[in-house]
């Protein structure tokens, strides 16, 4: 399979689907992403899109009666003559048409790649991908210089809880012109075979990110299959993530 064939395969996929991953071309695909730097820049930008659209079809309003006012025309239109009924047809077909052309619309823009939003699904994907930390290592100071030597926010404040979670290692990401410096926690799971973490946290400038939260509590949400907590405290925000519900990952803030 080569770079063209796995993109093509990939616009079927959907990421926060786990049932798209265990098709065998989209696993091939992805594995083929994991060593093709060009094709898994791509790949983000593929989620990125899906997320900004799903999004944006999650926050139109149904109107109230909508339903029932569907079914009553419905009926209607059964009562109608059969040139009515190619009416209605046609206005069905003319509306679906449009919304299909929305999607195309919506998929073929480049998201804002720097919204919270956008931040937020592509540092959890960073997790859930499968990723190679830059430093192994148990050692918070070690951590913090390597963060600081590589130019990544280095300065950051952990939660009181999270502080004694042992963390595994580190690693940094690149976000927009700037780095975001991620930590790997372990929490003391069962984890699978070669697996190193279960818990992570992404610290980046505030600025760097369009629609940061102001300084406020944590803001939990569901991000593909993580539960996410994100904040922002003294210029830097902060995004933790597990795999769980929301009393799970309170347990370290």
């Amino acid at each position: 399979m080569n770079r063209e064939e796995a993109k093509d395969i990939l616009l079927l996929y959907r990421h926060h689907h786990a049932a798209d991953a265990q098709d065998p071309q989209i696993t091939e695909a992805l594995a083929l992403a994991k060593v093709d730097p060009e094709l898994a820049k791509w790949l983000e930008m593929h989620c990125a899109r899906q997320f900004v659209l799903r999004e944006k079809f999650r926050q139109i309003p149904v109107p109230e009666g909508l339903k029932e006012q569907i079914i009553s025309e419905h009926r209607a239109s059964l009562r109608r003559a059969p040139q009515k009924r190619q009416l209605v047809l046609a206005a069905v077909l003319a509306f679906a048409s449009l919304l299909l052309l929305g999607i195309v619309y919506f998929q073929s823009r480049p998201p804002a790649a720097d919204t919270l939003a956008v931040f937020q699904n592509r540092m959890v994907s960073y997790a859930l991908r499968g990723y190679a930390m830059d430093l192994l290592t148990s050692d918070s100071e070690k951590i913090r210089a390597f963060f600081k030597e590589k130019n990544s926010p280095a300065d950051f404040v952990l939660p009181e809880n999270l502080k004694s979670v042992a963390q595994s290692g580190c690693a940094v990401q690149g976000w927009r012109d700037g780095k975001v410096s991620m930590v790997c926690f372990r929490t003391g799971k069962p984890l699978p075979p070669g697996t190193e973490s279960d818990l992570w946290l992404f610290v980046a400038e505030e600025q760097s990110v369009k629609g940061a939260l102001p300084d406020a509590a944590p803001q939990i949400s569901k991000v593909n299959s993580l539960v996410t907590a994100t904040w922002v405290k003294d210029g830097k925000l902060y995004l933790l993530g597990l795999e769980g519900d929301e009393t799970d990952i309170r347990k370290f803030l």
